[in-house]
C-alpha cells in the first residue's frame, strides 16, 4: 500500500482504535461512484456503502446516511424517520461536517457532529465495502461492525 493521505490516515486511525482488523485497500483507479468501486473490487453494487451527506433543512444539522449501493433515498420517507425534511448538501457543507471530500466520504472519521444511520437492506450482507476517505480508497467491513464503530441506527432508507 503506498501512502495514505491525512483523510486516509484518519480513518485507519478509526480502525485501528475499535480494533477492527480491516485494512484500507488503494484503487488503482478513483472510484466516485459505488458502480466504479463495485467493478474495481469485482463485487456486486450492493454491498458498496454510499456514505451520503444531508443537511437538515430546520436545524441545518448533519444527516450521514450509509446507503447500499444498489439503493436510492427516498428524502422524505427518510426525513419523516428523523423527524426533519432533508435538503441537499453542497461540497462545503459535506467538508465542514465530515471532513471529506464528496466522492471520498467515508463512515468513520467525521470530524464534526453528524447523525449517522445506516440502509437496514446492508444488514442483510456479509461483506461491505466502504469509503475510506479518497475516491481511490475502500475498507472492508460488515454492516454490524459499522453500527458497532459509529452508533449508525438502521432505517429504512427506500
Amino acid at each position: 500500500m503506498s501512502d495514505l493521505s491525512a483523510s486516509e490516515k484518519r480513518v485507519d486511525k478509526v480502525l485501528r482504535a475499535s480494533g477492527s482488523k480491516a485494512e484500507i485497500v488503494q484503487l488503482e483507479e478513483l472510484a466516485h461512484t459505488a458502480l466504479q468501486a463495485a467493478d474495481a473490487l469485482g463485487v456486486d453494487v450492493a454491498q458498496i456503502v454510499k456514505s451520503l451527506v444531508f443537511r437538515g433543512a430546520e436545524t441545518n444539522k448533519a444527516y450521514l446516511l450509509l446507503v447500499s449501493g444498489a439503493n436510492r433515498v427516498h428524502e422524505r420517507r427518510v426525513g419523516r424517520q428523523l423527524g426533519e425534511k432533508l435538503g441537499r448538501a453542497d461540497a462545503d457543507f459535506v467538508r465542514t461536517h465530515t471532513g471529506f471530500a464528496i466522492g471520498g466520504v467515508s463512515p468513520l472519521g467525521a470530524v464534526g457532529n453528524v447523525n449517522i444511520y445506516i440502509d437496514q437492506t446492508l444488514l442483510d450482507l456479509g461483506k461491505i465495502w466502504a469509503a475510506a476517505g479518497h475516491p481511490r480508497s475502500v475498507f472492508p467491513t460488515t454492516a454490524d461492525e459499522l453500527i458497532s464503530i459509529t452508533g449508525a441506527i438502521p432505517i429504512d432508507v427506500r
